[in-house]
């Protein structure tokens, strides 16, 4: 199928442009990072198997495109690529997009297994509302932030958009053990499935306990009043649900499982600080031990593509094994070393 196919429908594009809408942005003073990309962090002992950003390079040698947005007057596309310090150039992207709507038609995957997302197929549980039941992209310039004195743009997912890649290499199957990491917010969540972010079921569809392990952060409504939580979505249950504090704006949450017996939360500000954690807890009962997975990537739904949630992202990575603490501590000062900063929309 063509990409380009679903961009046909010119109103409702303009209705997802109005999902997100973001203030004014702040501006950060630029200096050059004093620590090294996340992945090349990672590549140590769990190198990263795919890495995502609008924002910048993942890699401290990754030169290609970050992302192609396709604009709805014309279906023609552009790559998004990179100035010379690693970040996102969103010049062009400006220009070729002046006077029409463009949305985010793919997400490279900076890793060498070249897992690009695009716009997630109809699952189990829900369609999209796109052509042939294909979920809708993101609108490119309804995030925009600066990060690193840059001025750029995250990915605002909302419902009814979404993406995925169910052909993935290299990503955990059937008890692997993984990690997995995004820059995402407390803000703009809700408590509706699901904006998630990791492995996912091949085929779409709910596939019981234990065949997806992505990373989920949500407003948790069980009690007064609703809070930010990060926990891993396991499929029919989400486990760890570590407290975000409620109106962090930029967010660091990750998370690593061992496939087997245990996995943990962690969280922090992407703008300073260290991370907190649930720990190493063991997986639960019912199916999740060990664990199943099916190695597709998802990005802002469901593994049956239930796509109601809504949340940011601005990168991510999921590893080949489950990365150390230390690491992930060493992951979350390359984010802080990122300089995100903006005023979201809350």
């Amino acid at each position: 199928m063509q990409l380009k196919s679903l961009y046909s429908c010119g109103m409702m594009l303009a209705l997802i442009a109005v999902l997100f809408t973001a203030s004014p942005l702040a501006d950060a003073a630029s200096s050059q990072p004093g620590t090294q990309r996340p992945c090349d962090i990672f590549a140590a002992t769990t190198p990263c198997v795919a890495a995502y950003s609008s924002t910048r390079a993942l890699f401290g040698n990754y030169t290609g495109p970050l992302y192609e947005v396709t604009r709805a007057s014309d279906d023609t596309s552009i790559n998004v690529g990179l100035l010379p310090d690693g970040y996102a150039d969103v010049a062009g992207q400006n220009s070729f997009c002046a006077h029409s709507i463009c949305t985010i038609s793919k997400i490279y995957d900076q890793s060498p297994s070249h897992n690009d997302l695009t716009p997630a197929p109809p699952g189990g549980e829900m369609p999209g509302f796109g052509h042939l039941g294909f979920d809708f992209p993101a609108v490119a310039d309804a995030l925009p932030v600066t990060v690193h004195g840059h001025h750029v743009y995250g990915i605002a997912i909302g419902p009814g958009l979404g993406y995925r890649d169910d052909k993935a290499v290299g990503t955990a199957i059937n008890g692997q053990p993984e990690g997995v990491y995004m820059v995402s917010s407390a803000t703009r969540l809700n408590g509706r499935c699901c904006f998630d972010f990791g492995n996912a079921e091949s085929n779409d569809l709910d596939n019981n306990a234990g065949h997806m392990d992505a990373l989920n952060i949500r407003m948790e409504c069980r009690q007064t009043p609703c809070k930010p939580v990060a926990g891993l979505d396991m499929e029919n249950g989400i486990y760890g649900n570590l407290p975000v504090p409620a109106g962090t704006t930029f967010a660091t949450v990750m998370g690593v499982n061992d496939g087997q017996r245990s996995f943990a939360i962690y969280q922090g500000n992407a703008e300073s600080g260290g991370l907190t954690t649930t720990g190493m807890i063991p997986l639960p009962p019912g199916g999740y031990a060990p664990m199943q997975q099916e190695g597709a990537i998802i990005l802002g739904i469901g593994g049956d593509n239930s796509n109601h949630g809504r949340g940011y992202f601005f990168e991510g990575v999921m590893t080949k094994g489950m990365p150390a603490a230390t690491v992930l501590e060493a992951v979350q000062k390359s984010v802080v070393a990122a300089e995100y900063s903006g005023e979201l929309h809350k």
